[in-house]
C-alpha cells in the first residue's frame, strides 16, 4: 500500500470503517500534511473520533493492519494515528484520555504483542488544536462538528508537560526531539502552531550562534536536503537551551 498519497489515506479511512462500523464518527488529516506539506520523514497523521469505546480485538486489528503499510521506503511513509472517544474529549476537561495510540515509535512493543489501551494523554491538546486548525477531514462531518476547542492554558501547559520526556530521548531520537522543542517555544512565544520546519527557522534565528548549526541540520535532515549525522555537532547542548527558553516562556 502506497501511503505517500491520497491512496494511502483512503486506506486508513477504510480501515478505521472496517474495523470500527457505525461507532466512527470522523476522520480527519493534521500534522505536516496540513502544515504546508509532507516532507521525507514526515509521518501521515490522522485522528479518528468514536462513539463507543473500543475492544482489545479492534485496538489488536488496527495495530497488525498499521504495521504492515506504516514505516520507511517502498512507497511507505510512518503514521500516527490517534482515536478518541467523543464523549471523553466534549467537553472539553483536561487531561484528556486517548482510546487508541499507534505510531513508528512504539512498533517494536507493538511487535513484541503489546496493545495499546485506553489512557489519559496530555499530548492530545495539541493534537486536537492542530486537527481544528487544519479543518481538514476525510470522512465524515468538519471537526468543530465533533470536537471543542482546547482553552490557550491547557495547550500550553499539554506542550510544556512532554518536555522532559524529550530530554530523555535526545540521543536516541535526536532530530525530532530538537524540531519538537523548536515548535514548543515557537507555540508558547507565538501563539501558533507551524510546521517543524518553519517553527525550527523561527526558533534557530533567536539561538545563540554556537546552537544554530544543530537545529539548522535538524531542519535540513527533516527537509531532506542532508543525511544524518551529528559529528562535530552538540544537540544535547542545544536541547537544553530550547527547554530553558521553553521554562522561561511558559513561566512568563
Amino acid at each position: 500500500m502506497d501511503m505517500t498519497g491520497k491512496s494511502g489515506t483512503e486506506h486508513l479511512v477504510q480501515l478505521l470503517i472496517s474495523t470500527l462500523g457505525d461507532s466512527l464518527l470522523g476522520v480527519c488529516l493534521h500534522g505536516s500534511a496540513t502544515l504546508g506539506g509532507l516532507r521525507p520523514h514526515s509521518d501521515v497523521d490522522v485522528l479518528a473520533v468514536v462513539r463507543e469505546r473500543t475492544t482489545h480485538g479492534q485496538r489488536r486489528h488496527l495495530v497488525e493492519e498499521l504495521l504492515k503499510v506504516s514505516g520507511l521506503g517502498e512507497g511507505r511513509r510512518p503514521v500516527e494515528m490517534t482515536l478518541v472517544v467523543q464523549d471523553d474529549v466534549r467537553p472539553w476537561r483536561y487531561p484528556p484520555s486517548c482510546e487508541f495510540l499507534y505510531g513508528e515509535w512504539l512498533r517494536e512493543e507493538f511487535e513484541h504483542g503489546v496493545t495499546p489501551v485506553p489512557e489519559p494523554n496530555p499530548d492530545l491538546a495539541p493534537v486536537l488544536t492542530m486537527v481544528l486548525l487544519a479543518d481538514a477531514p476525510l470522512y465524515g462531518p468538519r471537526p468543530a462538528e465533533l470536537l471543542d476547542p482546547v482553552p490557550v492554558a491547557d495547550l500550553r501547559r499539554a506542550i510544556v508537560a512532554g518536555v522532559p520526556e524529550l530530554m530523555a530521548e535526545v540521543e536516541t531520537d535526536t532530530r525530532n526531539v530538537l524540531l519538537t522543542l523548536a515548535r514548543v517555544w515557537t507555540t508558547l512565544e507565538t501563539g501558533g502552531i507551524r510546521s517543524k520546519d518553519a517553527a525550527a527557522k523561527w526558533a534557530a534565528d533567536r539561538l545563540p550562534a554556537g546552537h544554530r548549526p544543530d537545529l539548522a541540520h535538524a531542519r535540513a535532515v527533516y527537509l531532506g536536503e542532508e543525511e544524518e549525522r551529528w559529528d562535530g555537532l552538540a544537540p544535547r547542548a542545544c536541547a537544553e537551551f530550547l527547554a530553558r527558553a521553553i521554562a522561561a516562556s511558559h513561566s512568563s
